[in-house]
């Protein structure tokens, strides 16, 4: 059950953290994780001490945990910090996107739109190359930059219109951003303000989701290698794996039926023998049982260890085959 209630976002924070205490090589998504958890419960001075413990020793991706802190701060009263976040974020000019963004909609969030614009089209200019398929990430920045530029009354320009052609969802980009939306929403009109509604339900729904459930629902995956190794020492586990080439399929298979259903953020986790044989120690289960399975694809997730799914059509396959995801598992 992802959590809803104040309450369960501080239990879920705490699991978190005491994972975190029993994989310290895996403690920076984990507490990041719990401080989002944090935030949702209003429990922003608790969110702050996690970033700061993480800046206090040497994190993989500094930028991140700044721009996150900057949000959380500006959340509760400490605008002058947060804006020397932001401003030393942006002079570092990080590679990465996540950071970029979420300093971008935090100024946004505050109504500073010409400093949002800067933030999202710097990221732009530095990180989109015309040379290089667009990521996913960065088109969340070209999706970002044209909500800011339709609120400042900008015209649409070359961004814009790959934001435009990017977007998947049933409600075009320009409707989504409109800001005379919000007059909608003073209408006596029934209809008017049913269609707004679904509107809005479109662009909030996969955000919401996605804070909810800070790791993805991902489903195991054993390289051929490895699967070889289970089976060899695990027979009992056989029926669940009757091949490698039937593993694989069930992978994409199950992943597709999950997206079909509506089920957001999958991902995909790789195992290893010696990890799952630590893990089910951990568990005190046997390695034998089935049901552990699951529950270790769930840990992994947990523990930032997750691929998302479906990779961009021309990325190689999560499978590893070394092709590209719509030649293989990614064909219909």
């Amino acid at each position: 059950m992802r959590p809803d209630t104040p309450a369960e976002h501080i239990a879920e924070a705490e699991r978190l953290l005491r994972t975190a205490s029993r994989y310290p090589e895996d403690q920076e998504p984990l507490v990041l994780q719990a401080a989002a958890h944090l935030e949702l419960a209003d429990e922003r001075e608790r969110a702050s001490a996690l970033y700061d413990r993480l800046l206090a020793g040497s994190p993989a991706d500094p930028h991140l945990i700044k721009a996150l802190q900057a949000a959380n701060l500006w959340e509760y009263g400490h605008e002058a910090e947060a804006r020397a976040l932001i401003a030393g974020i942006r002079a570092a000019a990080p590679k990465d996107p996540a950071p970029w963004e979420v300093i971008a909609e935090a100024l946004e969030a505050h109504d500073e739109l010409e400093d949002s614009h800067a933030a999202f089209t710097e990221a732009a200019t530095l990180l989109v190359r015309e040379d290089e398929p667009l990521s996913v990430p960065a088109t969340a920045l070209l999706t970002g930059r044209h909500r800011v530029r339709r609120l400042l009354a900008l015209p649409h320009d070359d961004w814009d219109m790959v934001a435009d052609t990017r977007h998947t969802g049933p409600i075009p980009l320009d409707e989504l951003h409109d800001p005379k939306r919000i007059w909608a929403l003073g209408s006596n009109d029934p209809a008017e303000l049913r269609a707004e509604i679904a509107r809005l339900r479109a662009e909030l729904g996969d955000r919401r989701a996605a804070l909810s459930r800070p790791f993805p629902v991902a489903v195991l995956h054993w390289p051929a290698a490895e699967l070889a190794e289970l089976l060899a020492s695990y027979p009992g586990l056989q029926p669940e794996y009757p091949s490698h080439e039937a593993h694989l399929n069930s992978i994409e298979a199950s992943l597709r039926d999950l997206a079909s259903s509506g089920t957001p953020n999958l991902g995909i986790v790789t195992g290893s023998v010696p990890s799952y044989e630590a893990f089910a120690a951990s568990e005190k289960t046997s390695p034998s049982s089935p049901s552990l399975l699951a529950e270790y694809a769930t840990t992994l997730a947990a523990r930032g260890k997750a691929v998302p799914w479906p990779p961009a059509p021309s990325d190689p396959c999560w499978c590893a085959s070394g092709r590209p995801y719509t030649d293989c598992h990614g064909a219909r």
